[in-house]
């Protein structure tokens, strides 16, 4: 039976500026089964789910589950919760983790702080009486200094995409020695699985393999990006994702922190993203917003549709020029 990865790969759609937009991400261990909307349909207490999503609308803080691959009992017992925070901006990305019994405590963080990037927004409610505290008990942020985190999708009450291929690739992660993988509720883009977010510098890539995550994680240590199957950086929005990632293809720049998104001008359809190098240099990208053609389901069992897709008219460096810029216009597919 055909699914929409299939007809996605087979339609060879573009990945560029699919990823979605989050400068910081909020991960809440919840192991046992999620539904489709995990942060209310799961075993962590739907009021909390309600809080944290209502606390974090438009503050730039995305809010997702995750669970270690593998059997996942459908357990009610009170263990920990582990929890990350990570933010993605060049030059600023960081993760701060910690261990909490009542996960309600997070209704104190100041996600508008941390979707800026201020750690300082790493705020908690008083634990309950039962919970202990002092240094490197429940509640106590540590800095992560472990293996970048990959969060591939798995919620197949969302897309069975996610499901049939997303933790295949989680469970081969982890039997390879990929420390930091976790499985994610829902980072967008079923169509694209498996498809996964690397924290903390938030680039996502989709139609992945294991191999092509160890390569990913293998640049990343050297402080490279490999732009070969990427959706883009979760820092930006969608222009601004295809944007890089269009410099980064002329220029040959592949370091993780030297190009950000200095501003994006416009609105739908059409957009001019400034891309900065923070060697001075500048280019100023012609983003458009066009429908993808053929029709093709957005997810399992949905209508054909025609997805909205960015597309690179042009690109034209600006002061100071690089030597031998010239204007590059991209072939529309």
């Amino acid at each position: 039976m055909s699914t929409c990865a299939t007809a996605s790969r087979d339609l060879s759609e573009p990945l560029a500026g699919t990823a979605a937009t989050a400068p910081t991400w909020l991960l809440v261990e919840q192991p046992g089964p999620w539904g489709t909307e995990a942060l209310t349909a799961s075993h962590l207490d739907p009021a909390v789910g309600r809080a944290l999503e209502r606390a974090a609308k438009d503050t730039g803080v995305r809010v997702a589950l995750i669970r270690r691959p593998g059997r996942h009992a459908d357990l009610h017992t009170g263990a920990r919760h582990r929890v990350f925070v990570a933010h993605t901006r060049p030059g600023r990305s960081w993760i701060r983790t910690t261990a909490l019994t009542d996960p309600g405590r997070l209704r104190a963080l100041d996600f508008a702080a941390l979707g800026a990037g201020d750690p300082a927004g790493l705020t908690l409610a008083a634990p309950d009486d039962g919970e202990p505290a002092g240094h490197g008990a429940p509640g106590q942020w540590e800095e992560y200094t472990g293996d970048p985190l990959v969060l591939v999708c798995t919620n197949g009450k969302r897309d069975r995409c996610c499901a049939v291929l997303g933790r295949p690739l989680a469970a081969e992660l982890t039997a390879s020695g990929v420390d930091g993988t976790w499985e994610v509720t829902h980072i967008g883009g079923h169509r694209f699985s498996p498809t996964l977010v690397v924290l903390p510098h938030g680039y996502t890539y989709g139609r992945a393999t294991a191999r092509s995550v160890h390569d990913v994680l293998e640049a990343l240590r050297g402080g490279r990006v490999v732009t070969e199957g990427c959706r883009g950086r979760s820092a930006w929005e969608r222009p601004g994702q295809t944007a890089e990632l269009a410099v980064r293809a002329i220029t040959g720049e592949y370091g993780v922190d030297t190009l950000t998104v200095a501003r994006t001008e416009g609105a739908a359809p059409t957009w001019t993203v400034t891309v900065a190098h923070r060697d001075g240099r500048e280019w100023r990208v012609s983003v458009a917003q066009v429908a993808s053609a053929p029709p093709r389901p957005e997810s399992c069992g949905s209508a054909l549709g025609s997805p909205a897709r960015m597309e690179v008219v042009g690109i034209r460096a600006t002061h100071p020029a690089a030597p031998g810029a010239r204007t590059v216009a991209a072939a529309r597919r």
